[in-house]
């Protein structure tokens, strides 16, 4: 059972910056391949980036390539998520997903095995 704890949500002005992070338990960390999601009030929780656990390969959503960055420290079993130039239209809950056993990048729901409970994000314009 691996738990996944996010921190660093709030609210922020557009144009600003937050940091999220995802503190993950387990031995096997390096082994999980590491995601984040969100999901806006009615729509559908969307990809937003991830993170290989081998040489920390990276794939960004479109809609934040060039203003958010995924980064991971093996030693201390969390993922972070750096978002910078934000926009209104990113205001959501933010979720932290694992995939185990070596599994390769992906941006689909069903192929994370394991969540957090979400960290909210609001941004004003």
């Amino acid at each position: 059972q691996v738990q996944l704890v996010e921190s660093g949500g709030g609210l922020v002005q557009a144009g600003g910056s937050l940091r999220l992070s995802c503190a993950a338990s387990g031995r096997t960390f390096s082994s999980y391949t590491m995601g984040w999601f969100r999901q806006a009030p009615g729509k559908e929780r969307e990809f937003v980036a991830a993170i290989s656990w081998s040489r920390g390969n990276t794939y960004y959503a479109d809609s934040v390539k060039g203003r958010f960055t995924i980064s991971r420290d093996n030693a201390k079993n969390t993922v972070y998520l750096q978002m910078n130039s934000l926009k209104p239209e990113d205001t959501a809950v933010y979720y932290c997903a694992a995939a185990v056993g070596f599994k390769p990048l992906s941006r689909y729901v069903f192929e994370y095995d394991y969540w957090g409970q979400g960290t909210q994000v609001t941004v004003s314009s």
